[in-house]
């Protein structure tokens, strides 16, 4: 099966590394339009111009911000004319312990979601009103993650909600606007060896990490890359609202 994406225009977030830049990668090389999201990081990301055909662009935003989250999609959308695909895969995990105080984890709580679950919430917003314009619609995935459905540690109970309330905002898009081609799906990745994933690493151990899968190696940003590819294609629309576990084997439904 060839995957041919020219002529598709789609936004990933956090594009400048990890999952989200092995997405963006495999995105420009099956010939899809790009529009390269970051906040930081910008030469990084724009070194993946350089798999382009010539139409991709990076565009910095803080996604803690409500302009800038807006912004960021008008620019895309400026730029291509029409947007086909969004990946909403930006994210943060913030170790925050229950025994700090209310007002601390709090703020822990609310950055965790203003960028994981917000973010990703009002740009789906902003696709959907953009897909419903189009007859063809349009395609959504929205990295989720495997402590979604089994839950995480206590010092990332804030990032475990968060990524449950991305579950339930695709599987909403997918049964609310299927009627107009418009589809979602979401990706749930285990633990991935990714800049974000170092935290945990330092905080518990490699092996901790290892002792929880059913392989021998941990999940790489390349591993998961190639199941967006796949859901933005066409070829699964017919999965619209499901969850596509990449997890090792850690966490098996």
């Amino acid at each position: 099966m060839n995957i041919d994406l020219t002529s598709k225009n789609i936004l990933v977030t956090g594009a400048s590394r990890g999952i989200g830049r092995a997405i963006a990668k495999s995105l420009l090389e099956a010939g899809a339009n790009v529009a390269l999201h970051y906040n930081s990081g910008k030469a990084v990301t724009e070194e993946l111009l350089k798999y382009s055909n010539g139409n991709s662009l990076a565009i910095q935003a803080d996604l803690q911000s409500v302009e800038d989250t807006i912004n960021l999609w008008q620019k895309a959308l400026n730029h291509f004319g029409q947007i086909d695909g969004l990946v909403n895969n930006a994210g943060i995990a913030v170790s925050s312990s229950v025994d700090k105080a209310d007002d601390e984890w709090l703020n822990d709580w609310d950055f965790t979601n203003r960028i994981n679950l917000r973010a990703t919430a009002l740009l789906c917003k902003k696709a959907v009103e953009h897909m419903q314009t189009k007859p063809e619609g349009g395609r959504i995935v929205n990295i989720s993650s495997r402590a979604a459905f089994r839950g995480d540690t206590a010092e990332y109970v804030a990032y475990a909600a968060s990524k449950g309330g991305v579950v339930a905002l695709t599987r909403s898009i997918a049964r609310a606007f299927g009627k107009q081609n418009i589809k979602a799906f979401n990706v749930a990745p285990g633990f991935t060896r990714t800049d974000m994933a170092q935290d945990f690493i330092d905080q518990y151990g490699e092996d901790y990490a290892l002792n929880d899968i059913a392989l021998n190696t941990l999940t790489q940003p390349n591993d998961v890359a190639p199941s967006v590819v796949f859901l933005l294609s066409g070829y699964a629309d017919h999965a619209t609202g499901a969850t596509l576990d990449i997890n090792a084997g850690s966490y098996v439904r």
